[in-house]
């Protein structure tokens, strides 16, 4: 379980300024307490629909439609992106009520589908990967799979302002798994010491990692983490694909998908490298169910001039090249 650390000594002027930001934030936050789960994700979906939808963010996300799905009309890429919008801001209001995100009580937020996928990777006795993006509310699919009994920890990347990201793994661990596990060498251990156990680990992994390898995403390499990979071909894990899906308003379905199959032929980085590309192919799959259900702002994919950091990636790059 996660002990909650204390914040850090920093210099008296970079706390003035993660304390103006964090309580911009929590201000916020108490803004869409005002509201209820409901409610907030309703002013949540307007402010989204009406406000971030027409900000110079959104450009980027019409973009990355665009080229994803160059067969669309103007029409259809507004009608999705106008979607994703609502979402988002659904999603920045429903984080003041994280703890009524529940598959229990009088009434019950979540649901999931493939549960029974998920069962019979457990009883294997190997550790489980739940690979997942960001779809719906992505804080879901922890909450709905803790909640249901399956054991393990949720890898995250921590926010850049610590009171704002202390306050984040508390509401993680009220309602989700306990062990919250930060990206760094660390977390990798007790990531190692959790699989070893046979217990899960619920992880994001449509993020765009400048240290990662390029595997294609609608078309384009983006470059992905290998981490899953590497993982699972060292330990031995079951990788199941997971989505969230928004079924209306605060209400969501976690869905398990069959297990990603994988062998080793003994050339461990392309073993590393063709397993990262089955991952972010099943990532497209979920995608391409329902596109205004996934977070299309991000920079997801290579900008020009952006260098190649990881050896395995300058390694592939060099036998292309050859």
């Amino acid at each position: 379980m996660t002990e909650i650390a204390p914040i850090p000594k920093m210099p008296f002027a970079t706390m003035l300024r993660y304390r103006a930001e964090a309580a911009g934030f929590f201000t916020a936050i108490g803004f869409f307490k005002l509201f209820g789960l409901d409610g907030a994700s309703a002013v949540g979906g307007w402010i989204g629909r009406n406000i971030l939808y027409r900000t110079r963010t959104a450009q980027r996300g019409r973009d990355n439609l665009k080229k994803a799905y160059p067969e669309k009309s103007d029409a259809e890429i507004e009608t999705i992106l106008l979607e994703v919008w609502d979402n988002l801001g659904r999603t920045i209001g429903e984080y003041a009520h994280l703890d009524k995100l529940s598959m229990y009580g009088a009434d019950p937020r979540l649901e999931a589908t493939g549960i029974d996928i998920a069962e019979k990777a457990l009883a294997s006795g190997k550790g489980v990967m739940f690979v997942s993006g960001h779809f719906a509310n992505w804080e879901t699919m922890p909450f709905a799979a803790a909640q249901y009994g399956v054991e393990g920890g949720e890898v995250y990347r921590p926010l850049n302002n610590p009171y704002v990201d202390r306050w984040m793994v508390c509401q993680r661990m009220n309602n989700g798994p306990k062990d919250q596990i930060a990206k760094g060498a660390q977390g990798t251990r007790r990531i190692f010491t959790l699989l070893r156990a046979g217990k899960a680990i619920f992880m994001l992994v449509d993020q765009k990692t400048n240290e990662g390898l390029p595997a294609p995403f609608f078309g384009r390499d983006a470059m992905t983490t290998p981490a899953p990979a590497a993982l699972a071909l060292k330990l031995d894990c079951v990788i199941l694909p997971t989505r969230n899906e928004r079924l209306g308003g605060a209400r969501f379905r976690m869905t398990v998908e069959e297990p990603l199959a994988f062998t080793h032929s003994g050339d461990h980085d392309q073993d590393i490298h063709q397993l990262t590309i089955r991952i972010t192919e099943r990532i497209e799959e979920m995608v391409r169910k329902r596109p205004s259900q996934w977070l299309w702002i991000h920079r997801r994919w290579p900008k020009p001039g952006d260098k190649l950091r990881s050896k395995r990636a300058k390694a592939l790059a060099a036998q292309k090249e050859a």
